[in-house]
């Protein structure tokens, strides 16, 4: 039986980035490459057309940059896993990516070692920071996990690499309000409110790499 490969876009408007990007899914065995863009534009239009699994995105593109794109893509069509690229090394960048609905975000100058375990993490239903990133402190200051249970701890883990509450509810065998009040408790022991702000958490605990 043929198993599917998984389709991917990439966009980047550096012509030698996007080679180096396009030989790296064709030597990688279940990956297909579908479409290239070299504007933010063009890469939401080839988006809207074939709906790829994932979209590996530069931030820094013409016409529409890569979190806008991630933006709208979340938005027109939610099943598209979107992988950020960017030169840039700030904490900012990465929020700004996760709040927009990126599932990962690397540095092109690890993009050769990089590129393929994020899209598999990212495939997998995971979210991927860059370890450089996560190495060099861009996770920012967040508190301690010191006062959280261990069921708390588990539900915020999950929710961070991307798991919805139904299937957390499965892998803990318990239900669904329960993961609901663990991740409600968790969040306010922690003051945080948002998904980029629990990535962040998860980020700091070394949960994603």
């Amino acid at each position: 039986m043929t198993v599917r490969k998984a389709s991917i876009i990439l966009a980047d408007d550096h012509p030698f980035i996007l080679l180096a990007l396009k030989q790296l899914v064709a030597a990688e065995e279940g990956l297909e490459l579908v479409g290239e863009a070299v504007t933010g534009i063009d890469a939401l239009s080839l988006v809207r057309s074939v709906t790829p699994d994932i979209a590996v995105v530069d931030v820094g593109m013409p016409g529409m940059n890569g979190i806008v794109l991630a933006r709208k893509i979340r938005e027109e069509r939610p099943t598209v896993k979107v992988l950020i690229l960017t030169a840039y090394e700030d904490e900012g960048r990465v929020k700004q990516a996760l709040s927009a609905g990126a599932c990962g975000f690397i540095l092109k100058r690890s993009a050769t070692t990089m590129l393929i375990p994020a899209v598999r993490a990212v495939l997998a239903g995971g979210t991927f920071v860059d370890p450089l990133l996560t190495s060099r402190g861009a996770r920012g200051e967040m508190p301690l996990a010191i006062e959280l249970s261990a069921r708390e701890r588990e539900v915020l883990k999950m929710t961070a690499l991307g798991h919805a509450t139904k299937e957390i509810a499965q892998s803990m065998a318990i239900g669904s309000k329960s993961v609901e009040t663990y991740r409600s408790r968790a969040l306010e022991k922690l003051g945080i409110k948002s998904r980029a702000e629990i990535v962040q958490f998860a980020l700091s605990e070394g949960w994603l790499t």
